[in-house]
């Protein structure tokens, strides 16, 4: 499917006093259990990237559990700065005579503090995490190490297995593709993805990814990311992932959704954080969860298109105030202008500034 076949629609609008600027698209879908709460844009057609290594990780689950500590638990599902206590878990996954079996790029830290004096590494690769867990899964199960990228490796042949058992026995992606990292990744709609969603919340207890998640957030993504921050901000009661291009899951326990709740939002345009976080706020706002904005907020004024919310619950979003009282304004001027127009001489004057020019 080409992206100019492709069912965008509009999700936030920025307004400079009033007025739209820019209007961010995307698509947006809601899942409870395996029904179809309410979609917006939903049919659109993307790869999960990153935002499947909660389900990724399920494959070793059982495997990794007496072996890994909660903190190379909860790396192992990151997208992570590569700070130092990302790259300390990443690294106890596997004997440091291993670390070249690694096959994810060479990089330097997602996010980079101070001047940097580094070469870039395997490990500094945002998704280092599950590239050492799948090694070492894969040597627990006897699997090959050589060739663990490959889409017919036993490890996403065993995968794919996964995700059959929560969209249909039939159902296949259209294209697999070569993600960032180097490992397969597989189209779906926003929808499916949200039913993938939906299952994470149903299926919390069976093993400990939920919980590594929760207890760790700072290790999911890192200093002022979205999934970490959602993590910390909803009681152990959300668990989120951010992923390239434009990606956010949320999977949510709610008392009004006892099958659970799936919520995936996709970016039109990629990674847009500020407004993926928008959106997520409102998302989780009218659920009774609180996320503030993402700040600085630097750029017109963000509001949330009200069909990102299903109708029963747009109600709810005249409870959440848009902005937070630090937040800048910086569109309009703090007194009325219009006072101090010498309407009596006419525009072009300059009676009120110097006189004659």
């Amino acid at each position: 499917m080409s992206a100019s076949s492709q069912d965008w629609v509009p999700l936030v609008d920025y307004r400079r006093n009033g007025v739209s600027e820019v209007t961010i698209h995307g698509a947006i879908s809601w899942v409870s259990g395996k029904k179809v709460v309410y979609a917006y844009g939903g049919n659109v057609l993307c790869y999960g990237r990153s935002m499947m290594k909660p389900l990724q990780m399920k494959v070793f689950a059982r495997d990794l559990d007496p072996l890994l500590s909660l903190e190379s638990k909860a790396v192992s599902v990151a997208s992570h700065n590569a700070e130092p206590e990302h790259i300390a878990a990443v690294r106890a996954i596997l004997k440091p005579s291993e670390m070249g079996l690694m096959q994810t790029p060479f990089a330097l830290p997602l996010m980079q503090f101070g001047r940097q004096m580094r070469r870039a590494r395997r490990w500094y690769h945002p998704c280092s995490g599950k590239h050492a867990a799948i090694l070492r899964g894969c040597q627990l199960r006897g699997w090959s190490r050589v060739g663990y990228t490959w889409p017919h490796h036993p490890f996403h042949q065993a995968y794919l297995g996964l995700v059959r058992n929560v969209l249909g026995s039939e159902w296949n992606p259209q294209v697999t593709a070569k993600d960032g990292c180097g490992l397969p990744t597989i189209s779906t709609t926003v929808t499916e993805l949200a039913k993938l969603y939906a299952h994470l919340a149903v299926t919390q207890d069976e093993d400990w990814i939920w919980n590594a998640m929760i207890e760790k957030p700072d290790l999911v993504g890192g200093f002022n990311r979205l999934d970490s921050t959602i993590l910390k901000s909803c009681g152990g009661n959300v668990i989120a992932k951010e992923g390239a291009d434009g990606l956010l899951g949320l999977s949510i326990r709610h008392p009004d959704f006892p099958e659970g709740l799936g919520v995936v939002i996709k970016i039109a345009h990629g990674w847009d954080t500020q407004a993926t976080w928008y959106v997520a706020r409102y998302v989780l706002g009218v659920l009774g969860f609180s996320l503030r904005n993402p700040y600085k907020l630097e750029r017109q004024k963000a509001f949330v298109v009200d069909e990102c919310i299903p109708p029963s619950l747009r109600a709810n979003m005249s409870s959440i105030v848009p902005y937070d009282p630090w937040d800048p304004d910086e569109d309009r001027w703090d007194f009325d202008f219009e006072k101090y127009v010498d309407h009596e001489h006419g525009p072009g004057c300059g009676h009120h500034f110097g006189g004659e020019r």
